[in-house]
C-alpha cells in the first residue's frame, strides 16, 4: 500500500502523506454490522478523566468484528473496507447461508477469496486454525489467549507473530514486540500478516488531523506552575530539578516498570520484550 504525497501548496501539505487506499474495494459499511459508539472523552463510568487529552473528533460507528471465527463453512470475501476504529483494514465475509461478518484483513486477501476456519483448513492467509494444526515457523496473527474467547493478540496493521516451537501441549510464539509467550495449542490463530503494512509511514502533516481523531493538545510540564506539575516553576526556561522526568503525579516517566511483579501471567512469558 503506497502512500500519496502532496505538493507543498501550504505549510501543512509540505510533509503530509495519506494512504492510497488501493486495497479498499468497498466504500460503504454493512449496516447490519454497525453499532453506535459513544464518545467518552477519556472518562470512566464515574465521569472522572482517566485518560488525558481526549475529546472532540469525528463521530464514528463501531464495526462488529468476528474475532472468534467459529463458522466452519466456507466464507467468501465480498469487500475490503476502511475501519475508523483500528489501523488495519477489515474484510467483509459472506457464507453460503448469506450471513455476513467482518474480520481483520490479512495481506493477500481480496474480493473473491474463499476463507475457511477449522482444524482441516489449508495453511493460507486468512484461514483460521488451532495452533496445534499450524506448522512451526508460520506467520500468524489474531491469536487467542483462552480457547473460544476470541483473538486478543497481534491485530494491528502490518504486524505478525511467528510460531517458533510446540512442546508439552503448549506453543511458543514470538510476538511483534520480540516477547516470546506460551500459548495453549487449542487456541486459534489466523495465518498470515495483517494488511495495511505501510500504516506507520503515513505522516499526519498538520495538527487538525490529530484533532479529528479525538486527541487534544498536550501541554509540557515545564511551562506549568509548580502546583500543577513537578517540572513547573522557575524563572524562564528552568531545568526540571529532578534526577529524571516525572509524571504530573510525581512518578518516574522514563523506564519505570509498571507491571505487577506478582502478575499471574508471568509464567506464560518465556522472554520479555525488553530483556537484555
Amino acid at each position: 500500500m503506497p502512500t500519496i504525497k502532496y505538493k507543498a501548496t501550504t505549510p501543512s501539505r509540505r510533509n503530509m502523506t495519506v494512504p492510497s487506499f488501493e486495497e479498499i474495494t468497498k466504500f460503504t459499511p454493512e449496516r447490519s454490522l454497525l453499532r453506535v459508539k459513544k464518545s467518552k472523552a477519556g472518562r470512566n463510568s464515574y465521569g472522572k478523566i482517566t485518560v488525558r487529552h481526549r475529546g472532540g473528533g469525528n463521530k464514528i460507528k463501531y464495526r462488529v468484528i468476528d474475532f472468534k471465527r467459529a463458522d466452519a463453512t466456507p466464507n467468501t470475501v465480498i469487500g475490503v473496507e476502511y475501519d475508523p476504529n483500528r489501523s488495519a483494514y477489515i474484510a467483509l465475509l459472506q457464507n453460503e447461508a448469506g450471513e455476513k461478518s467482518y474480520i481483520i484483513a490479512p495481506v493477500g486477501v481480496t474480493d473473491g477469496t474463499v476463507l475457511y476456519s477449522g482444524s482441516d483448513a489449508d495453511i493460507k492467509p486468512g484461514n483460521t486454525l488451532p495452533i496445534a494444526n499450524i506448522p512451526v515457523g508460520t506467520m500468524i496473527h489474531n491469536i487467542e489467549l483462552y480457547p473460544g474467547k476470541g483473538a486478543q493478540l497481534v491485530r494491528s496493521a502490518g504486524v505478525f507473530a511467528q510460531l517458533i516451537a510446540k512442546e508439552n501441549g503448549v506453543a511458543q510464539v514470538r510476538l511483534p514486540s520480540g516477547e516470546v509467550r506460551i500459548v495453549r495449542l487449542d487456541c486459534k490463530a489466523t495465518i498470515g500478516q495483517v494488511g495495511n503494512i505501510e500504516h506507520d509511514t503515513v505522516k499526519v502533516g498538520k495538527a487538525g488531523k490529530t484533532r479529528h481523531k479525538g486527541i487534544r493538545p498536550t501541554v509540557r510540564g515545564s511551562v506549568m506552575n509548580p502546583c500543577d506539575h513537578p517540572h513547573g516553576g522557575g524563572e524562564g526556561r528552568s531545568p526540571i530539578g529532578h534526577p529524571g522526568p516525572l509524571t504530573p503525579w510525581g512518578k518516574p516517566a522514563l523506564g519505570y516498570k509498571t507491571r505487577n511483579k506478582k502478575a499471574r501471567t508471568d509464567k506464560f512469558i518465556v522472554k520479555r520484550r525488553n530483556a537484555k
